[in-house]
């Protein structure tokens, strides 16, 4: 059992470098903001995590379309590619907060149910289903967004610092001096 386990681990090592920690870096060394960062990856979790499979990606696009510079697009898709996995282990919570909130019926998740949503008896129940889990979706997502953004601004400052190729200007100190710019001209 243990060999299954480390066999896993190596083999996700280089999926997970590729995937998710070269493109981090990358972002990362292209300077951008701490708090654009943070703000880019707690949206794309916070919209990766949406109830319905498969329109997360959609959602995200449309997002950075309408923030603009306000979003890091990368960051935020790359999060959102992050979210997938914790997606589908958020529906059944958002369901049944949905359904908390809405004083709905309870959707039993049982194998019989199953069965009916298979044959299509149940398009009733299981619509009503989905409106209950986009409405706990809803009601959570400021709450998820706002901590995700607070917990995400330390560590984008910290990976920013650390991370950065850019040379941070100065309004106080120029770059180049003007007798460095004439000298350079004059070797040409």
């Amino acid at each position: 059992m243990a060999s299954f386990f480390t066999r896993l681990a190596f083999g996700m090592g280089p999926w997970f470098h590729t995937k998710i920690v070269d493109p981090l870096l990358l972002i990362l060394r292209r300077g951008a903001e701490p708090k654009q960062l943070a703000f880019s990856a707690a949206l794309g979790i916070t919209l990766g995590v949406f109830p319905v499979c498969g329109v997360t990606v959609f959602l995200c696009g449309m997002a950075i379309a309408v923030l603009g510079s306000l979003c890091h697009a990368p960051t935020a898709m790359l999060a959102n590619f992050i979210a997938t996995p914790i997606e589908l282990s958020l529906v059944v919570p958002f369901l049944r907060f949905g359904e908390v909130i809405s004083g709905g019926p309870h959707f039993s998740l049982t194998s019989d149910a199953l069965k009916k949503v298979l044959t299509g008896q149940a398009s009733r129940e299981v619509l009503q289903s989905i409106f209950h889990a986009l409405l706990g979706w809803l009601v959570a997502a400021p709450f998820i967004l706002a901590t995700l953004y607070i917990l995400f601004l330390p560590c984008f400052k910290i990976l920013v610092r650390k991370f950065s190729t850019t040379v941070p200007s100065s309004p106080k100190k120029p770059l180049h001096s003007h007798a460095e710019v004439r000298l350079k001209v004059r070797d040409v």
